[in-house]
């Protein structure tokens, strides 16, 4: 055997040591198997033990499967902008919320669809059960304006369901099976998932019924812009058109999320996908189950973030709490004492972290219901409890027919449905309240919403839906284009130019 020259001084080097430890030296043979050996020893020590199989989700998916449905809807519409998400085909929009703004691929942004004539539409989403009577929870903007809804099961069986009740806020609906049985159904998770942790998404795809995805929690508390509330879970298991209203599990079969909204620029799953999580999804289901609705508090203020620079004027060592900049006069909060300038740190025995957090916190306080608020004011900590009222949306009218054409003087064409703020339980004593939007008119297109307050429009403070018809009627008669209004909403004050032409 030719050794290299390396190999012959390891050898040689062996040899010397041998002798002069008056041990009997070696054949070359000898030494040669010995090295050999001694090499194929070492190997056997340091290599790594075989690699663990990845799990196997087989088991728990077979259990779980039949717990998720297909969910397909019907309605006829004037225009595909008033049918969030959908397309013609069932498939859902990947729409802007605007030029530019890094969540403009969300499927579940409304459809532009100007122009459009009157059309049956088909929309499909996935949904599942949560309770063996036949509920089932879907998404909001899986069902909306629908006209009859089915379910399809994995073992391929259509039911006929019917819409129980809807929150806009959340984008969650329930839905109840017509037929009567007793269906397999979820669990919602009590723990909050960590992030890293395995989960299962599973749901109907373009359609393509029960299919599963797996992947991670990639982040939670994301803001993706959709809402006052928004606190959702990012997951990395594929979710693409039709998932929407779908189960995300963890390893033990529980329900961690729904699955909402993904990002993605070219339409498809690129791994970022979000979900509404158990607690909230529990909590609104069960409201949607009982009332058809959901109620929440609401104290009649406006916040905004504490950034560095405000930290350091208001005297904290760090960025933390929501910033009182304005308070609605003859709201909750004014008539507890709060005022512009005090900084919430805490609600109830919870730190406050941001705005957000606080928004979300009164959200579920029920209405009628005592919050105790920590607040700074000028230095000094002090305690102040406010008694929640009823979000202006939700007071008393909304048991109206607010869709009667009696009920909108101020124009057809704008799409609002007005009345005044006086008669809405918690909207104050000036403006007007808009209690509905038709998705389809100018108001929705420039973002007005339900729950908006209409101070001025074309220059003048309005108290009646008749003052803004007149000033509509007003800027008509001198040739203007559009009217301006000043509006209060949930979370900032603004103006809003509207056509009018």
């Amino acid at each position: 055997m030719r050794l290299s020259r390396r190999g012959r001084g390891a050898v040689a080097g062996l040899g010397m040591l041998a002798v002069a430890s008056g041990v009997v030296a070696l054949t070359p043979a000898e030494r040669i198997a010995g090295l050999m050996s001694s090499s194929s020893a070492l190997a056997a020590e340091t290599t790594a033990p075989p690699a663990a199989a990845m799990p196997s989700f087989a088991d728990l998916v077979e259990r779980l499967k039949p717990t998720v449905v297909s969910v397909y809807m019907d309605a006829e519409i004037g225009n595909v902008a008033e049918l969030p998400g959908r397309g013609r085909q069932g498939q859902e929009f990947q729409n802007p919320y605007g030029p530019g703004s890094p969540f403009e691929f969300f499927f579940r942004q409304f459809g532009n669809g100007q122009g459009m004539p009157a059309q049956k539409v088909r929309a499909q989403g996935s949904g599942f059960f949560i309770s063996a009577d036949g509920y089932v929870l879907t998404n909001n903007h899986v069902v909306a304006h629908a006209k009859s809804v089915q379910i399809k099961t994995t073992e391929g069986k259509t039911l006929e369901a019917k819409v129980v009740g809807t929150d806009p806020k959340t984008d969650l609906a329930v839905l109840k099976v017509t037929a009567s049985g007793t269906f397999p159904f979820v669990k919602f998770a009590q723990q909050t998932p960590r992030v890293g942790d395995w989960v299962l998404a599973m749901g109907n795809p373009f359609g393509l019924g029960g299919t599963v995805t797996a992947g991670i929690v990639s982040a939670s508390g994301r803001d993706i812009g959709s809402g006052p509330y928004d606190d959702y879970l990012q997951i990395d298991a594929p979710v693409n058109k039709g998932n929407s209203g779908g189960p995300t599990f963890n390893t033990q079969g529980e329900v961690i999320g729904v699955n909402t909204a993904i990002y993605s620029p070219s339409g498809g799953s690129i791994g970022i996908a979000f979900d509404i999580p158990a607690d909230t999804a529990k909590r609104v289901a069960e409201e949607l189950k009982t009332k058809g609705s959901v109620s929440r508090g609401w104290i009649g203020v406006m916040v905004q973030p504490v950034t560095a620079d405000l930290a350091d004027s208001l005297g904290l060592k760090e960025a933390k709490g929501a910033l009182i900049d304005d308070v609605q006069p003859g709201g909750p909060a004014a008539k507890a004492g709060l005022k512009s300038g005090d900084l919430v740190l805490a609600a109830g025995d919870e730190e406050i972290k941001d705005a957000r957090e606080l928004a979300r916190k009164i959200a579920g306080v029920a209405p009628g219901q005592q919050l105790r608020l920590s607040v700074k004011r000028d230095g000094a900590d002090e305690t102040i409890t406010v008694t929640t009222a009823a979000f202006p949306n939700e007071a008393k009218v909304a048991g109206q027919d607010r869709r009667e054409p009696g009920s909108n003087p101020a124009d057809s064409k704008l799409g609002l449905y007005l009345a005044p703020a006086s008669d809405v339980e918690g909207a104050g004593a000036q403006g007007v309240v808009i209690v509905n939007v038709d998705p389809s008119g100018i108001a929705a297109d420039k973002g007005l919403q339900q729950g908006d307050v209409i101070l001025d429009a074309g220059g003048k403070a309005v108290s009646t839906p008749k003052d803004v018809s007149a000033a509509v009627s007003e800027a008509r008669k001198a040739g203007k284009h559009t009217i301006l209004m000043r509006v209060r909403g949930a979370q900032a004050m603004r103006y809003v130019a509207l056509p009018i032409a």
